[in-house]
């Protein structure tokens, strides 16, 4: 996207005020959107976006600013208007880059970007046809494909030798959304499957009509759920997407944004115990063609597994460059952007709950009453306390070790150090779940991930009275 030469120039007009680390990153991005509304084309959307974001540090300060022009004038004038924000003397003069050498870990056979919308379109209409097929009383069904193809080029230097990082990341997303009315009743379903990888997923891996029939199923149970219960119950969640709950309660507030400037219930907690001993936990962005996997991070840095929780023992941060000044740690390839116009800071990618020793099946046949949570919707929380809440779009009743009758309106409320430190099974089925995560640089994709769970008590809000 720019040269070398122009890239040393810009860097070494970045610390012309004493500034100790500078860093250009640069994208181009292809985004593709096809949406269905009940088997006909909504919209088909191919924006393309372009630009430049150059951070300056100096020891914990950090300046930041982004341009959507690339030429020579306009990069040099942004880098001298940021280097403005100290007083100082240069301190590095870079006098070359070198390249690094980036392995590809997500293997791609068809680029979706090769793909006709025709073909994508015909794709999308089997979701239809088979979420449709399940049951009259579905009203609604909106599929929809994204694909992204992003070149990212980055620039960063600390001393005189600077370092060039290139990268292309190829994601794709099929997502159905699923509304079922019976009478004045109406409720919905979603899922979103999503891969780094290319168009032999969706062809090959993905079972598009399950897929959409499982949405619909599901909405169809819920028309005749019942209002959950409230009070302080016993509750096994379920894999993959359940992992959402480990994502929100912990795994923000072990991320360096939080815990390098103290904000974060576990920011004095390496070493100590912050979980059951049966929970181990990693955020691993390394994981070949996974939804949050990736090359490099968003500092050029390769992406790592990093054993955040071990035996309930917490063992590491997720840190980026500014945070790991903070900290006194080395960055572990975790600094992620939603795009050029965010600074970077550390982030979560495939984030998990390992897998324990149980089966999922003994896990509720040993839970004589309590809730069981199959999946969640929206939720929240506070990295300072780690307090939270989390509402479950589908949820049922355990009764003497067996799923009872569905109910709605189930919120679990708690502490991230409540709720790990009361897990007391975990299961050997683990599995992941594919998202979009919110904070400071913006929405990334990232996999949640855990085995069936189970806490032995946390406090359930519903309308339905007492658990009986």
């Amino acid at each position: 996207m720019i040269s070398k030469s122009l890239a040393l120039q810009v860097l070494n007009e970045a610390l012309a005020t004493g500034g100790d680390y500078a860093e250009i990153y640069l994208e181009e991005n292809h985004p593709v959107s096809i949406t269905l509304e009940n088997g006909k084309v909504e919209t088909v959307s191919t924006p393309i976006t372009c630009g430049a974001g150059i951070r300056i540090l100096q020891g914990t300060k950090s300046v930041y600013g982004s341009t959507s022009d690339l030429r020579k004038k306009n990069l040099l004038s942004l880098a001298n208007r940021l280097a403005a924000s100290f007083e100082g003397e240069r301190q590095i003069t870079i006098s070359k880059i070198n390249k690094n050498r980036v392995k590809n870990i997500s293997p791609i056979k068809i680029h979706l970007a090769d793909v006709p919308v025709e073909e994508k379109v015909e794709w999308l209409k089997k979701g239809y046809a088979a979420a449709k097929a399940v049951d009259p009383r579905v009203v609604r069904i909106r599929t929809s494909l994204l694909n992204t193809s992003k070149t990212v080029q980055i620039f960063t230097a600390e001393n005189e030798i600077g370092v060039e990082s290139n990268n292309v990341e190829e994601r794709g997303r099929y997502a159905i959304e699923v509304v079922a009315k019976d009478g004045d009743n109406i409720e919905s379903a979603f899922a979103g499957p999503g891969r780094t990888g290319g168009w032999e997923y969706f062809t090959e891996q993905l079972n598009i009509e399950e897929v959409s029939k499982k949405a619909a199923e599901k909405a169809i149970r819920l028309l005749g759920a019942k209002e959950c219960p409230s009070g302080r119950f016993t509750v096994v969640v379920g894999n993959g997407w359940g992992g959402v709950l480990f994502h929100e309660a912990c795994g923000h507030s072990l991320e360096a944004t939080a815990t390098g400037k103290g904000l974060s219930v576990f920011s004095h907690s390496i070493g100590k115990q912050i979980a059951s001993p049966i929970v181990t936990a990693y955020d691993d962005g390394t994981i070949p063609n996974e939804w949050g996997s990736n090359n490099i991070d968003s500092e050029g840095k390769k992406t790592q597994k990093n054993l955040l929780i071990k035996n309930g023992i917490c063992v590491g941060f997720l840190v980026d460059k500014l945070g790991g000044r903070r900290l006194n740690m080395e960055p572990n390839g975790c600094s992620r952007r939603q795009d050029y116009t965010f600074a970077p800071t550390s982030r979560m990618s495939n984030t998990y709950i390992a897998p324990g020793k149980d089966s999922p099946e003994d896990i509720v046949k040993d839970t004589k009453l309590g809730i069981y949570v199959a999946d969640f919707g929206g939720g929240s929380v506070e990295p300072t306390t780690g307090e939270f809440n989390f509402s479950a779009s589908e949820a049922y009743i355990i009764r003497d070790g067996k799923l009872a009758e569905p109910v709605k309106g189930c919120t679990l409320i708690g502490s991230g150090k409540e709720v790990l430190m009361n897990i007391d099974r975990v299961g050997n089925d683990c599995g992941l779940g594919q998202g979009n995560c919110g904070s400071l640089s913006g929405s990334v994709p990232v996999n949640v991930g855990q085995p069936t769970i189970r806490i032995k008590e946390i406090t359930v809000g519903g309308r339905g009275g007492k658990l009986e």
